[in-house]
């Protein structure tokens, strides 16, 4: 984090400050048992509990300056060094502009470059930003100063860090040391994007998909639309948009730009997508998977250059999109293709839980891909599981696609009968949400025990670990809330294989 004196704090946000720390805050942190020596602690409300609550236990760590709503004080009635606001999430979100703005103030001075990537979509923003700051944490880019062409610092959030307390959280990991900051940007509304971007003033601006998740509170996916192309709206004419060529929403977002337009696809070239925006493209050719389930395919950037092989330790065809946006947003940012193909051949998942592979001693293999879930990244890795399952028994446990709003059902019984239609041997739907899954698929013509409800996941981890043999393939899948990949992991380590050798691997 760069320095900022309270005084300067009070003054970015607005605020008041009640009472002058010791020292300059040199971290932020929004959860009191994070706080360390010289935290800046925020107290922010929540859904079940007060930040302001937890002020004394944050300073008992060691924080130094807290950001409040309202003066706390301690045992002796005097007040918490702190600086008062009126919104601490938006005096957060204001630090953080302002930090980006000194960095990338301070760097130009000294004739670098900040270069800011944001990364938005219904599906695929984790798996793109770890693929992408593997590419450019590998070297800096080549924008023609020493520093550039030199290995550069990348920030990325950890995990799924992309709403408007995580995105602050990730800026403030940067110094004037940082050449790429990449920002993951999530929204639940119109306007989300815009005030992320707005935050961080990305360079580049990535746009994956439109799908339906979340769409009972966008009220529908032209509303998503909407939300994630605020992202390019953003963009300045000297930056770039990366579109998604393969989703015809996405494509339309390159009249909504001032900004350069690079695609990518995986189509082939006489679609002539890459018309349809004017720009340049990036391509997958000979796209196949691998006996592995690992996508292979030749990746071919604008400039004329031969092709690169990419062959990708991610499980799924569907993340070759993900291994395109990536490839082209560090084109983007002037990386090498030789760079790109390599960075990407050698990574496999960075975050948990998704398409998460383990290996059980007894030969059960476990694909835990129950992150989150919509329909998209339901059909996907159904396909998956399918492609992966020939020869073997498929398992496919299922909970419930959440904010979807008027579709659910309807989605969810499309999901029931592609189970059937894949032909996966056993199906296991966990929890009333997700009932109508059930439902059509025994109307599809699943009978017997090749299709089971159950209510809760204990009652399905005693199920599957009744029947579950040596050589099934199971795969675990829900929105994140439904706890799925609890329920994974428990099938995936049990507790008779605790200390042998049931191996796990985020493939």
């Amino acid at each position: 984090m760069i320095a900022l004196t309270a005084a300067e704090i009070a003054e970015i946000t607005n605020g008041r400050l009640a009472a002058e720390p010791g020292t300059t805050p040199g971290s932020v942190v929004t959860d009191s048992r994070e706080a360390t020596a010289g935290s800046l602690y925020v107290a922010k409300p929540g859904e079940t509990a007060d930040g302001h609550d937890f002020v004394g236990a944050a300073f008992e760590r060691g924080a130094v300056l807290a950001l409040v709503e309202h003066d706390v004080a301690d045992d002796a009635g005097r007040n918490y060094p702190a600086v008062v606001v009126e919104d601490a999430v938006l005096a957060l979100g204001a630090l953080a502009a302002e930090a980006v703005r000194r960095i990338r103030a301070r760097r130009e001075a000294g004739g670098a470059r900040l270069t800011v990537i944001g990364i938005t979509g219904s599906a695929g923003k984790t798996t793109t930003k770890d693929l992408l700051a593997g590419i450019l944490g590998a070297g800096g880019g080549t924008d023609g100063s020493a520093e550039g062409r030199s290995e550069g610092k990348t920030v990325a959030p950890q995990g799924s860090y992309n709403g408007e307390v995580g995105v602050p959280l990730t800026v403030f990991k940067a110094g004037y040391d940082t050449r790429y900051l990449v920002i993951e940007m999530g929204a639940t509304g119109v306007g989300h994007i815009r005030y992320l971007a707005d935050m961080v003033r990305p360079d580049i601006g990535v746009v994956l998909g439109v799908g339906s998740a979340h769409a009972g509170e966008f009220g529908g996916v032209e509303n998503i639309a909407i939300a994630k192309g605020e992202l390019v709206e953003a963009l300045g004419a000297g930056g770039t948009a990366v579109l998604n060529l393969d989703d015809p929403r996405v494509a339309a977002m390159a009249d909504r730009t001032a900004a350069t337009v690079l695609g990518y696809t995986s189509l082939p070239a006489r679609d002539g997508r890459p018309d349809r925006v004017g720009g340049e493209c990036v391509r997958a050719d000979g796209v196949e998977l691998n006996t592995g389930g690992h996508p292979e395919f030749e990746l071919l950037l604008p400039g004329g250059t031969d092709p690169y092989h990419v062959e990708s330790r991610l499980i799924g065809a569907h993340h070759v999109g993900n291994l395109l946006a990536a490839a082209a947003a560090a084109h983007a940012a002037g990386i090498p293709g030789a760079q790109i193909a390599a960075a990407l051949s050698a990574q496999a998942a960075a975050s948990r839980w998704r398409m998460e592979r383990t290996e059980r001693a007894d030969g059960v293999t476990i694909i835990n891909d129950a992150y989150n879930a919509n329909p998209e990244s339901m059909r996907a890795a159904l396909r998956t599981l399918a492609d992966l399952g020939r020869g073997r028994r498929t398992w496919a446990v299922l909970g419930a696609m959440l904010e979807l709003g008027p579709d659910s059902i309807r989605e969810h019984m499309a999901v029931g009968t592609q189970v059937v239609r894949l032909n996966i041997s056993r199906l296991v739907v966990v929890g009333r949400e997700a009932r109508s899954l059930f439902v059509s698929a025994v109307n599809e013509g699943s009978w017997g025990d090749e299709c089971v409800f159950a209510e809760t996941a204990d009652e399905a981890y005693e199920l599957l670990q009744a029947q579950l043999a040596p050589g099934d393939l199971v795969l675990f899948k829900s929105s994140n809330s439904i706890g799925l990949r609890h329920l994974g992991d428990r099938i995936a380590w049990p507790p008779q294989a605790t200390g042998t050798a049931a191996e796990g691997s985020a493939l």
